[in-house]
């Protein structure tokens, strides 16, 4: 099996292991449902993921792809709030690098992560790769090493703000309440981009001469 098919598998399987784990919970459901869900062998399950739980991994990372995407993408000479509006305003008019229902499932998944351990331990881990992502973003604005400790330290608190928000939003999204702060991308941009600048002591978001 090729690695492009691998990964296509795995989200496939971690797609319906996500909603059977939201519709009955994760101690409601088995390897074999998952198996049965997908139309794939129990056997099968196993040879991609270490437990049921893990299944959940892929699903939740497609709920930080969006955003670090954008972020890789951030121009030089453009600061994170025009940068943030712009790329948000496009990706209105374009497909998304990740399709809504799996944008939803992902957050579904964050939510039950809230009282499921080994799923917090997914998210966290999804967490852990945005953290990794900052270092370089970051590293190359300050034009320092991603290793630096400096950078690590910026990348450490700017994932935070990043987690916190996506959990924010998530579970309003999903409680069906508004969000006026977040109406538009706009308003999303100057959210997350004035909570990063104050995590990093507004080191991080200014253009880059």
């Amino acid at each position: 099996m090729s690695d492009q098919r691998r990964v296509r598998l795995r989200l496939e399987i971690s797609r319906e292991a996500a909603r059977l784990f939201w519709d009955q919970g994760v101690a409601g459901t088995s390897g074999d449902q998952i198996a049965e869900a997908v139309g794939l062998s129990t056997r099968t399950i196993w040879r991609h993921f270490r437990s049921k739980e893990s299944c959940a991994e892929p699903i939740v990372m497609q709920g930080v792809v969006t955003l670090t995407k954008v972020l890789r993408d951030w121009p030089r000479h453009l600061s994170l709030e025009d940068h943030l509006a712009a790329d948000l305003t496009r990706l209105g008019h374009e497909a998304p690098p990740v399709d809504m229902a799996d944008e939803m499932l992902a957050m579904k998944m964050i939510k039950l992560a809230d009282t499921e351990p080994a799923l917090r331990t997914a998210w966290l881990m999804a967490c852990d790769q945005t953290e990794r992502e900052m270092c370089a973003i970051i590293g190359d604005r300050l034009g320092r090493p991603s290793d630096d400790l400096e950078v690590r330290l910026h990348a450490a608190t700017a994932a935070s703000v990043l987690r916190v928000l996506d959990e924010y939003i998530g579970a309003a999204v999903l409680a069906g309440q508004d969000l006026p702060e977040f109406k538009d991308a706009t308003a999303v941009a100057r959210r997350f981009a004035e909570a990063i600048r104050r995590a990093t002591g507004g080191v991080v978001g200014d253009p880059v001469v």
